[in-house]
């Protein structure tokens, strides 16, 4: 791929990413940051992540949480999801039907999650689902 591949990252990876910096999932943070891959957010995903970030379990104020975004959103690509949001197999968590519009509007070459339903939808979805241990294999080719 001569471009890096434009991914959809599921809200928990971009979480443990931002929030664990030595944590598992530090190479996926620093594969965006490094231009290795593009991140796709739209308002929906982006608002969950907003939401998430809130939660009193991550004892994070105000400027933490602000300065967690400013380590993400500079490197994604925002794209619009269109009215009626394109179609997509039904999952199981209603809440994770946005990542799947996005990959299908965003024409992602990826999408990344650690979620069960979103797996279990990888054979019935044209963007590979996979989990981050395989994408960042991939990256290493």
């Amino acid at each position: 791929m001569s471009r890096p591949p434009r991914v959809v990252l599921d809200t928990n990876l971009v979480l443990s990413s931002l929030v664990f910096t030595n944590g598992r999932l530090a190479a996926l943070r620093h594969a965006w940051q490094g231009g290795h891959c593009v991140p796709l957010v739209s308002k929906a995903t982006t608002a969950e992540l907003i939401r998430v970030l809130a939660y009193p379990k991550f004892k994070l104020n105000d400027e933490e949480q602000q300065e967690l975004l400013a380590d993400y959103l500079p490197w994604c690509a925002i794209v619009h999801i269109p009215n009626p949001p394109p179609v997509t197999p039904e999952c199981r968590d209603p809440f994770d039907q946005p990542f799947l519009q996005l990959a299908v509007a965003g024409k992602a070459d990826y999408l990344v999650s650690g979620d069960q339903d979103l797996l279990s939808l990888a054979d019935r979805f044209d963007c590979p689902i996979v989990a981050a241990e395989n994408f960042l294999k991939t990256l290493d080719r």
